[in-house]
């Protein structure tokens, strides 16, 4: 179906007239008229409204030119299992397993990986092969790619590497010697620290993914270690469980 079609379908089955749907996009009568009549289609920001109206995805409006899948787990997206906004907008990057209530739901690339094995691996598809599929395609997708812009696997299995080596050269007391690094979500190791001066600052962005890891201290107690970096900065931290009263080792450009 063309988008003309679609928003007359979609406007009649909630019993709208044209002037009443106009009035809640904001738009007029004869702008209404025009897209059913085929001559214009509406702009992005209207087409925002309209998916939220009739609780569609933007891709059924325009009649499904792009084939969605979650940009986080590889998942195909229909209207029934992509994500929202907290604000009730669709976010057709994400199915709704993978990003809810304006939050990701994943903090690692490894930690989803193993729950699409244990959730989808059967007689038919064993978990070898499941998890070999998942570690394949999984770095492609756009949420969890951005390393890859690096430059192959190569360059980036060094670049972890290096990163490594750089966390160990900190000869930080107490935090043991760091060995790996998994891809992090920044909305849930984005803590807020109190500086010397009482300001509060974060230093991530929730929105994107970094390296890192969580470390037990040497030294025993309730307190972790938190590391996290990308290519311009090393982040050290110190935590209680769940993250409580975060307090910041050192914050390093590279």
């Amino acid at each position: 179906m063309e988008t003309k079609d679609i928003i007359y379908e979609l406007r009649t089955k909630q019993g709208l007239s044209q002037e009443e749907l106009a009035e809640k996009i904001f738009v007029t009568r004869q702008a209404v008229s025009r897209w059913e009549n085929g001559e214009t289609i509406p702009n992005t920001e209207t087409l925002k409204l309209l998916s939220k109206e009739f609780d569609v995805s933007i891709n059924t409006i325009l009649g499904s030119p792009r084939e969605l899948i979650c940009q986080c787990c590889g998942m195909p997206l229909e209207d029934s299992n992509i994500s929202k906004e907290t604000d009730g907008f669709f976010n057709e990057e994400y199915c709704k397993w993978c990003y809810a209530d304006g939050n990701f739901c994943y903090t690692s690339l490894d930690e989803l990986t193993d729950f699409l094995v244990n959730h989808m691996s059967n007689e038919n598809w064993p978990a070898d092969q499941a998890r070999a599929y998942f570690e394949e395609h999984l770095p492609k997708l756009n949420y969890w790619k951005r390393y890859a812009e690096i430059g192959g696997d190569e360059k980036f299995a060094e670049f972890k590497k290096q990163l490594i080596r750089e966390f160990n050269d900190l000869h930080i007391e107490g935090m043991p010697k760091v060995t790996t690094l998994n891809y992090l979500v920044g909305g849930y190791i984005n803590m807020e620290y109190t500086l010397p001066n009482g300001q509060k600052v974060k230093f991530l962005d929730d929105n994107a993914t970094y390296l890192g890891y969580q470390l037990e201290c040497e030294f025993g107690g309730d307190r972790c270690f938190g590391i996290a970096a990308n290519m311009d900065f090393l982040l050290v931290c110190t935590y209680e469980e769940n993250g409580e009263n975060p307090e910041l080792v050192i914050y390093k450009k590279r």
